[in-house]
């Protein structure tokens, strides 16, 4: 999937507790959670990328730009092949998009991948109503040197 994205040019960045474990944080999780731009022409490049990692599921047809672009912006794809979904985010609240959110880029097998900083990861967990959250960023400060300033 990661290579699918690369290669359609999709502009999105990694979050939640995938982005924490490519920053050095593991724990469980049953989803990645991936943040996109709010453009149709990037969620035409999404579907591509789908399509690439998954061809010929319906289901991706389903991904629609009102529902991406709407009020909700939040979209759940779970491939035919099981295991982990995927969280198609446009925007969190007012909290975080594409664009608001601070990301570095890191590479896992030949493949760039934008993922959200230890700090960007903390500023959107640390407020939640979450008890999770509010131990990932216990986690995410402790671990990775973040100040209370942040």
């Amino acid at each position: 999937m990661l290579r699918a994205l690369q290669d359609a040019d999709v502009r999105y960045v990694v979050i939640g507790a995938m982005a924490m474990a490519l920053q050095g944080i593991v724990r469980g999780t049953n989803d990645v959670d991936i943040v996109i731009q709010a453009t149709s022409e990037n969620v035409n490049r999404l579907r591509e990328a789908l399509r690439m990692a998954y061809p010929g599921d319906p289901a991706i047809d389903e991904i629609l730009d009102r529902d991406l672009l709407g009020d909700y912006s939040v979209v759940r794809y779970c491939p035919p092949t099981g295991g982990h979904h995927f969280d198609l985010i446009a925007k969190l609240d007012e909290v975080a998009t594409f664009e608001t959110i601070e990301a570095e880029v890191k590479e896992i097998s030949g493949i760039r991948v934008p993922v959200a900083t230890p700090r960007a990861l903390y500023l959107m967990k640390k407020d939640t109503l979450r008890p999770l959250d509010h131990r990932d960023a216990a986690m995410l400060r402790s671990q990775l040197d973040i100040g209370e300033e942040d």
